[in-house]
């Protein structure tokens, strides 16, 4: 874990930044890292059901699971696969799946499109609008700047690791400079 320079991490009014891992996630923070890891030689459901391990996540498991099969059809038909057989974009599925069987109140994304075929990345970003949708706050790192700043409320434009810019999406893309200079938009 990086060493905290400054600030703090408050979920639900609580502060949290120097709780443990799992504490954090018994505070309902759920990450889907940008490598997915997976556990390849295990099947889809095992995975699935690694992320529902907290009391109150475990007692909800069949309805997590329901949502999960909302979100991505495909992966119930996966459930008996090994995880390492599937695709990029099913794996990136049955990773967001994990997360999502935690039953979390803010869910970390990092890259979630990375080297996924452009329909699975619009798939993707679906996804990702209806579980905000349901409740959940997400907190999204992504360098496919259209499709983030089309799902998100606030973005935060970062320039070798500083903040240059941030506010409401709508205030950003209606800024010219901003669009072409951070965004890579005319």
């Amino acid at each position: 874990m990086a060493k905290i320079e400054g600030g703090t991490i408050s979920l639900g009014g609580a502060d949290i930044t120097r709780e443990p891992s799992h504490r954090k996630c018994g505070a309902g923070i759920a990450i889907v890292p940008e490598s997915r890891r997976l556990f390849t030689s295990m099947t889809v459901l095992e995975n699935l059901e690694l992320g529902s391990f907290l009391p109150g996540a475990k007692g909800a498991r069949r309805e997590s699971l329901e949502q999960v099969f909302e979100l991505f059809p495909v992966v119930k038909d996966k459930l008996h696969a090994r995880a390492g057989s599937l695709s990029g974009g099913q794996q990136q599925m049955v990773a967001i799946g994990r997360a999502i069987m935690a039953r979390p109140k803010l869910l970390l994304l990092d890259e979630p499109s990375l080297g996924l075929a452009p329909l699975i990345v619009l798939s993707m970003f679906g996804a990702i609008r209806k579980i905000n949708a349901a409740g959940v706050s997400v907190l999204l790192v992504e360098q496919n700047v259209g499709m983030t700043m089309d799902v998100a409320r606030r973005a935060y434009v970062l320039e070798e690791g500083r903040i240059v810019t941030q506010g409401p999406t709508e205030d950003l893309m209606d800024k010219p400079e901003i669009r072409k200079a951070y965004l890579g938009l005319s």
